[in-house]
């Protein structure tokens, strides 16, 4: 009994002395951005992914003939103008961005895609497509992943447009990367919202994409047009923001089909 004891107690040491080299490894690797970690880790880009899961949620729909993206609005002070702190902002006349994370990283993003947007506009004489814009953004975000002296951006964007006659939803990251999807969110909670998107998802078109998009957003978000923003591209069309008013319908909407579902479930048990 007493060499089992020996054993047991000498396991449990060398358990504790892996967990300490691991957290002194951490605390070694984490301080500089352009240095890996032994086991294949850039600590502070990660660390950036926390601060976008972190942020307001945001869920993007690519339907047959529209873009849509349903934005968490985030809770102001009383006195603040809740204008100057919006998450949906245009790129270009096809081209719309939203973000979740970091405000000021964003902006800074927001100012350069800007810029890029109208010297290829200048320069080649038509518009920056929707993939160029999402390129250039993740162009600038890994820049900053293997740079000293700076830090990476916390922040995630769906990047969003018409390409022609097809409708575009890209998504960028903090480590650099980006990636065209049907549908996706990001920020807080967006991987339960993701799970229901993944279940529900379906090629839809007219009134049908922009009520998707909220579906999936009110898992987890309070569903009321003071907590939500919506905006709607379209072929031809500049970028519609819906009002509280077409907002709170379509939750309407949505709320009597889930309390119709119910019932019918009740009555075939």
């Amino acid at each position: 009994r007493d060499g089992e004891r020996a054993e047991k107690k000498r396991k449990e040491g060398a358990k504790e002395s892996g967990k300490e080299r691991r957290a002194t490894m951490s605390a070694k690797y984490d301080r500089a951005i352009t240095v890996f970690s032994p086991d294949g880790h850039l600590f502070q880009v990660e660390y950036a992914m926390e601060a976008v899961k972190r942020g307001t949620t945001a869920v993007g729909v690519r339907g047959k003939d529209s873009v849509v993206v349903a934005v968490e609005r985030k809770a102001t002070a009383k006195l603040q103008d809740a204008k100057t702190v919006r998450k949906l902002v245009q790129i270009d006349d096809h081209t719309c961005l939203v973000f979740s994370g970091l405000l000021a990283d964003a902006r800074t993003l927001i100012d350069r895609a800007r810029v890029e947007a109208q010297s290829y506009r200048l320069t080649m004489d038509e518009p920056a497509s929707v993939e160029h814009i999402a390129r250039y953004i993740a162009n600038i975000q890994q820049k900053y992943t293997q740079s000293g002296g700076v830090r990476p951006f916390g922040v995630s964007t769906f990047v969003l447009g018409f390409d022609g006659e097809n409708p575009r939803l890209f998504q960028t990251d903090p480590s650099g990367t980006f990636s065209e999807w049907k549908a996706n969110a990001v920020g807080r909670n967006s991987k339960t919202i993701r799970e229901y998107l993944e279940k529900n998802f379906e090629d839809t078109e007219g009134r049908a994409t922009p009520i998707l998009a909220l579906k999936a957003l009110t898992e987890m978000v309070e569903p009321s047009s003071k907590m939500i923003d919506v905006a709607v591209l379209t072929k031809g069309s500049p970028t519609t923001y819906l009002s509280n008013e077409e907002i709170d319908a379509m939750l309407k909407e949505i709320e009597e089909e889930k309390a119709s579902k119910l019932s019918r479930q009740a009555i075939s048990t």
